[in-house]
């Protein structure tokens, strides 16, 4: 049963970045149609920015739940001889809800930043483009941190 729960955090985390990443991206999308309405040649800033927040389910959730299924879970299942210890599997699931916290709530809130700065595209005539771009990189940094995080925990329980 340990191995169930083990097995089901990664999982997880990436299920949880894809919830962040689908609300921060209909937040910035939901604000630039009615730009892109208004004035189409704001189209590809809009997109850039809708897209921004994607980075955290196809980038830093995928890759910590690769390493997870590919590298540490493989190496703790075969140093206990195919059963996980439930605090093993129990650390596993913990950092791995963690990640997935860490990449939903930066990537909704990456979206929120986007969505503002696509509503100020028109007033500002694209000049708020490259400053929001620099905000959004603000909460990516967050994401970012909890993916490193995670496998770095990751290889601290491999080596208990």
């Amino acid at each position: 049963m340990s191995e169930v729960l083990a097995y089901i955090g990664p999982g997880l985390a990436e299920a949880l970045a894809s919830i962040g990443s689908t609300v921060g991206i209909y937040k910035a999308v939901a604000a630039g149609i009615p730009i892109i309405s208004e004035d189409p040649a704001q189209r590809g800033r809009v997109f850039a920015l809708a897209f921004l927040p994607a980075t955290q389910t196809m980038v830093y959730g995928f890759i910590y739940m690769l390493m997870m299924y590919s590298a540490f879970l493989p190496s703790i299942y075969s140093k206990y001889h195919s059963s996980i210890p439930l605090n093993i599997a129990g650390a596993v699931f913990g950092v791995s809800l963690f990640v997935g916290f860490a990449e939903l709530v930066s990537a909704w809130m990456q979206g929120r930043v986007c969505a503002d700065g696509a509503a100020q595209l028109i007033k500002s005539r694209g000049a708020v483009f490259a400053p929001t771009i620099i905000l959004a990189a603000y909460e990516e940094l967050f994401g970012i941190l909890g993916m490193v995080f995670g496998i770095l925990m990751a290889s601290i329980i491999a080596s208990w």
